[in-house]
């Protein structure tokens, strides 16, 4: 509480440690230890014979707020339209450090229970909303991530270089698939949502059990959640894509 304090004074100009001590009724030694490590973890910048200002990690924040505040607004309506026509549960996330955040979920009409809330945060290496996420990133990207996720203990049954395999095709055709690596009996569908930079912002999935997720139904949903992803993109700003290899399905097998 202290630390959103010295944040709120500083705001209101309170920039050097004395008008610091004084807004806050702390003494100077524990008011600099709070400005300190604001500063160190960038929620507070310094500058010599200046002082104290915002830093750089709260307009990071307030990118992403802005960013997870709009999308989910935008994207109901077509989230909720996807549901209605696959019957299946349909999520909406950004990506979030190096996690998958879950921004809004619509429960399917079959009787399935999906794991997930609204909040939650997911792997990205085997969710197919993650893999969605990052398919902008390239090899060695992909590479770290599974490496990172691999060092935190997470169990995973995907070799890297068949997830590497994987990650190339779904790049290609601009969707991924999770076949049962998240959640056991748990397949889903997956596309990105981008906005008027190209930039993928969040992505949409639908995920059902697999006795309705056969790979032939994922081919065919996938062109759905695809559609929809891109429907999304539109209404934040994007005017279609350019790339050549996006859009290539017809030649790619995914899964398997």
């Amino acid at each position: 509480m202290r630390g959103l304090d010295v944040l709120g004074a500083v705001s209101q100009g309170a920039t050097n440690l004395v008008a610091l001590a004084e807004t806050l009724n702390l003494n100077r030694t524990t008011t600099h230890r709070l400005a300190a490590t604001l500063v160190e973890q960038r929620y507070l910048s310094f500058t010599p014979r200046v002082g104290y200002a915002l830093g750089p990690r709260l307009l990071e924040l307030g990118y992403m707020a802005r960013a997870q505040m709009t999308l989910p607004r935008i994207a109901r309506d077509h989230i909720e339209s996807l549901a209605a026509a696959t019957g299946d549960t349909v999520h909406l996330g950004v990506l979030d450090g190096t996690r998958a955040l879950y921004l809004d979920k619509i429960p399917g009409r079959r009787r399935v229970e999906i794991r997930s809330h609204i909040g939650d945060r997911h792997p990205l290496r085997s969710t197919g909303l993650g893999k969605a996420l990052i398919l902008d990133f390239g090899e060695a990207r992909w590479r770290g991530l599974y490496e990172a996720e691999d060092r935190d203990g997470k169990p995973y049954d995907v070799p890297l270089s068949s997830w590497l395999k994987h990650m190339r095709e779904y790049a290609k055709v601009g969707y991924a698939f999770d076949l049962e690596e998240n959640e056991d009996r748990i397949r889903c569908v997956a596309a990105p949502v981008r906005d008027t930079t190209e930039t993928i912002v969040g992505a949409i999935s639908v995920s059902s059990a697999a006795q309705y997720m056969d790979d032939g139904r994922m081919k065919a949903l996938a062109e759905d959640v695809r559609a929809a992803a891109r429907t999304i993109s539109r209404d934040m700003g994007w005017r279609g894509d350019a790339r050549p290899n996006h859009g290539v399905s017809h030649s790619a097998n995914p899964i398997g």
